[in-house]
């Protein structure tokens, strides 16, 4: 997945990383997030309504 930008965050997930598949939300050059795509819940961080509404989005449009 290519580097996406949505409001102040920067979502970055990678083909063949490591299980389970997750993206990284990034705010100012900081990780702020590690999302575990596949069981909805924080690996890393603590996520916004926001960032969740965002990730759902990237997911809908096929991004994720």
């Amino acid at each position: 997945m290519p580097k996406i930008r949505r409001g102040n965050y920067v979502f970055l997930a990678w083909i063949g990383d490591h299980s389970p598949p997750h993206v990284h939300v990034y705010e100012k050059d900081k990780l702020i997030l590690k999302w575990d795509l596949e069981n909805e819940v924080a690996m890393k961080g603590t996520p916004t309504r926001r960032i969740l509404r965002l990730i759902r989005e990237l997911r809908d449009e096929g991004f994720l």
